[in-house]
């Protein structure tokens, strides 16, 4: 089977790019595997490219590259099919339609899978009869602008499957859109076993990971662990990320912790590259997202022995810990609680020590081979259909284009109305 993946720009650093090269090097021993990156600003994959994986991409951007397109006139020209509820839409343009749309109608390939919102709508308007069309959601549908989920309740009925890495968030796709006939099927993403031994549990750490960002709300967990701070002094907490180009959220933190008095204890780490030989120098994880569209860190933790001390926010952690067992889940919110979830796995090292293995027994169903097992199982089950078979009828399409041209117009008109009001203002 010849499977291609479509990329943002395979040769960053994140989440998303790390679990399609995870699958795509999976697959690849089994099947022709390629990833299509659009945008190429670096030589060689920042992550390092996956073994027996083709890689290519649509737009250089390496300025000293022969090929570069940054001074191409249609890439400063704005992008008319990559949709402008998507986040990344002002790093599109009509190059990257162009380019996007000769890749997509000249595609032979079994299967495309598109890997973000954008790039499955460019999919679901462009990619020629015949291969299975997928788009994988890396984030929640509530997480989407508004604008973004009328975009794809109007494109995505031309996709054959939409897969989410949660349960939760496969039932909001079923039950809050109409896309009869298109699959939506729940895989969550993959994590290697670590390479090094696990935790042993004995380390006087808690640790967390991730971006410096709002959302993962470090500041509940800092004044969590303050109480354990109190009650055990032996105890500290690192935290591992990077900040925005401001700064703020790390300044915020780091305003925290010494007016706490934890200056000592609250190690703000910046960003480590990979986590894996971090994990195991702790004996419990932290997480207090106010949400997560799934949650690598815990798995990545638990995958390192490390019992996972857990906010339960939607949609992910209630799908990956079993509360009691190889973690805890705390109500959002609640830091009392939070602190006395930590407490009980401080000062008990059977428990701790039994909650670990249990993590890292538990955590073995994230392998990449069973998660590789079950794409490629959705991808033959729809191959096996056909073009013809999963093929909308002709009524259907049109109505689908007509909805979806509808819509671009809509916005198209509003966006006119909105920049006369801002021009009107600044006069």
């Amino acid at each position: 089977m010849h499977i291609s993946f479509l990329l943002h720009n395979a040769y960053g650093i994140g989440g998303t790019i790390r679990t399609v090269f995870t699958l795509a090097g999976t697959l690849a021993e089994q099947h022709d595997v390629e990833v299509v990156s659009v945008f190429r600003h670096r030589d060689t994959p920042k992550l390092g490219a996956p073994d027996g994986v083709r890689m290519r991409h649509l737009v250089d951007l390496r300025k000293e590259s022969p090929g570069y397109d940054g001074d191409a006139g249609a890439y400063s020209a704005p992008a008319a099919v990559f949709p402008q509820g998507d986040t990344r839409h002002r790093q599109y343009s009509r190059l990257t339609d162009n380019r996007l749309a000769a890749f997509l109608g000249s595609l032979e390939a079994d299967v495309v899978v598109g890997t973000r919102p954008g790039l499955n709508i460019h999919i679901s308007r462009q990619a020629r009869r015949g291969p299975v069309r997928v788009g994988q959601e890396h984030l929640t549908l509530e997480s989407h602008g508004y604008r973004l989920r009328r975009e794809i309740s109007h494109r995505y009925g031309l996709l054959d499957a939409v897969t989410t890495v949660t349960e939760a968030d496969a039932r909001d796709y079923r039950q809050r859109l109409r896309l009869p006939g298109v699959r939506i099927e729940a895989i969550p993403n993959s994590v290697p076993a670590p390479t090094g031994p696990p935790a042993d549990g004995d380390a006087r750490w808690i640790v967390a990971a991730g971006r410096l960002h709002r959302v993962k709300r470090y500041d509940v967990l800092i004044r969590a662990f303050a109480g354990v701070a109190a009650a055990r002094p032996g105890w500290g907490l690192r935290i591992y990320g990077a900040g925005d180009a401001s700064g703020d959220e790390q300044k915020a933190l780091r305003g925290l912790v010494d007016g706490l008095g934890l200056r000592d204890r609250v190690l703000l780490m910046g960003s480590v590259h990979p986590m894996e030989k971090e994990w195991p120098k702790a004996s419990i994880a932290a997480v207090t997202s106010e949400r997560e569209s799934f949650g690598m860190t815990i798995v990545e933790a638990m995958r390192c022995g490390l019992p996972v001390v857990s906010t339960d926010c939607p949609h992910g952690p209630a799908e990956i810990i079993d509360d009691g067992k190889d973690g805890r889940l705390v109500p959002l919110g609640d830091t009392a609680a939070f602190t006395s979830a930590l407490l009980a796995l401080v000062d008990d090292d059977g428990l701790r020590h039994r909650m670990g293995r249990a993590a890292r027994a538990s955590s073995a169903r994230f392998d990449p081979a069973p998660i590789a097992e079950r794409h490629e199982r959705l991808f033959t089950e729809l191959a096996s259909r056909g073009a013809r078979g999963r093929s909308r009828s002709a009524v259907r399409t049109a109505l689908h284009r007509s909805r979806g041209s509808v819509l671009d117009g809509a916005y198209a008109l509003r966006y006119k109305a909105a920049d006369v009001v801002r021009k009107g203002k600044a006069l």
